[in-house]
């Protein structure tokens, strides 16, 4: 399941960090709103990777992969909808810290959780 999800949370940053970068210039004129969108879109590209990662060296670190996902859906899922219309979704706000948290989590989840030992 979270390799599935790693993958897909992965292709869809790739589609929203370009659409970012060009689709939505036309849309939103704040440099900070778009650079904001950037961010979201590079935090969920780099923790899917390693969502991918710690699915394919830790399979039973289910907190990891569980904290990744969470942490991504929160941070950049709140971002992205804060991004696109900020008083609708200003309620969101405290939403992205606590994702931010998750992804913190997942990265000593999969630092002091069990892990498959390395053989060379």
């Amino acid at each position: 399941m979270f390799w599935t999800i790693g993958c897909i949370y992965g292709a869809t940053s790739v589609t929203l960090g370009p659409f970012g970068a060009h689709g939505l210039k036309k849309r939103i004129a704040d440099p900070s709103r778009l650079n904001n969108w950037g961010t979201a879109a590079q935090y969920q590209l780099i923790h899917s990777g390693v969502l991918l990662l710690a699915t394919s060296i830790a399979p039973k670190n289910f907190v990891a992969a569980s904290l990744f996902t969470a942490g991504m859906t929160m941070f950049s899922g709140s971002i992205y909808l804060l991004v696109l219309d900020p008083q609708r979704f200003k309620w969101l706000g405290p939403v992205t810290p606590i994702g931010g948290l998750c992804l913190i989590g997942g990265w000593a989840a999969l630092a002091f959780g069990k892990r498959l030992p390395l053989r060379m």
